[in-house]
């Protein structure tokens, strides 16, 4: 019998997280164990506490951006060593096999496992994963800021590989949160010029630090549509509603407005604002292992921090109370204090 896992986790739907103990069972041949150090905070976190998704299961222990030591390498696991440092984001297993796995899409894997979803994550003492979703922090990376790179970052950092963003193209950022401003600084030191659409214009001066060029308000349909066919891609980080058919007129020439903010509610898009300038709507997910490690590689080369607010992981249900309230600037990291 293994040593029983420390975490915290929710009995139902939209309850405080409180103390829990499992038993993880023997290791997987090809898992990798991690002593959680730190663990970020995500909107993800918060839905599937909720189950605003109706995929969750109770005891729920939530967490998917932890970053820590490995203590335990299955026989057949490659690559990792005990005392590597490490991150584990969203995904934490496919199968290897498949087209898409070979291919080196493993986020398409049709055994993707999710490290939240029918499984306990890193609100936690220790955490498990498939060896191949264990990456590693490179020097320079900071780990007491690097949890929120694996899933606030690579979503955003994914769209400029998939889409083959270019430094010289034009690039808008809608929704300067979390993701945000994440996306802001890897657009800047992609090369790219950038405009911030922020529904908070005091937040300005903070922007154009982070790589803004222009400061636009989200929700000045006029404002948007000033920008007629300027944009090579608009990416959107909310999850509420917008007046996307300006945004739409911002894009030239097969210009894309790529979605990675999960917005409930259907998205009205009409045929002539795709047909006109060959435009289109687009979306992705977080970011295969190989993308992952490019991401550490270029935050670690770039000097690219998450800006966080920290807790002591006993303090969690305050956390989770601060990110209800909208007021993170801009990403909450917990770190492990259990004893």
């Amino acid at each position: 019998m293994s040593e029983p896992i420390k975490a915290y986790a929710a009995m139902e739907a939209g309850g405080e997280l409180e103390p829990y103990e499992f038993d993880p069972g023997e290791l997987g041949s090809e898992e990798v164990e991690i002593d959680v150090k730190y663990c970020g905070i995500c909107h993800s976190d918060l839905s599937m506490r909720d189950n605003e998704w109706e995929m969750s299961e109770f005891p729920f222990v939530g967490g998917h951006e932890a970053v820590g030591t490995v203590s335990a390498v299955g026989h057949s696991a490659k690559g990792i060593e005990v005392g590597d440092t490490v991150g584990l984001g969203w995904n934490a297993s496919t199968c290897g096999h498949c087209t898409n796995c070979i291919a080196g899409s493993q986020i398409h894997c049709p055994e993707l496992v999710g490290t939240i979803v029918q499984r306990h994550g890193g609100f936690a003492n220790r955490v498990r994963c498939k060896w191949n979703w264990a990456i590693k922090l490179p020097d320079g990376v900071d780990p007491s800021k690097a949890g929120p790179l694996f899933c606030g970052g690579i979503t955003v950092f994914n769209p400029f590989v998939q889409l083959d963003i270019k430094p010289t193209d034009k690039v808008g950022v809608i929704g300067i949160g979390g993701l945000g401003h994440l996306a802001l600084q890897f657009a800047d030191k992609w090369g790219c010029e950038v405009t911030a659409f922020t529904s908070d214009l005091s937040k300005e001066d903070e922007l154009r630090k982070l790589g803004a060029d222009h400061v636009v308000n989200s929700r000045d349909s006029d404002a948007i549509a000033a920008l007629d066919g300027r944009f090579d891609m608009i990416l959107s980080t909310v999850n509420v509603s917008l007046d996307w058919a300006a945004y739409f007129k911002a894009l030239g020439p097969k210009g894309r407005l790529h979605i990675v903010g999960a917005v409930l509610d259907p998205m009205t898009v009409y045929s002539f604002n795709l047909i006109e300038r060959q435009r289109s709507v687009t979306g992705s997910a977080t970011g295969s292992p190989d993308v992952v490690a490019k991401m550490l590689e270029f935050c670690a080369r770039h000097d690219i921090e998450t800006i966080t607010e920290n807790y002591p992981m006993s303090r969690i249900n305050e956390a989770f109370d601060r990110l209800k309230s909208g007021k993170t600037r801009y990403r909450i990291v917990l770190e492990n204090d259990f004893e």
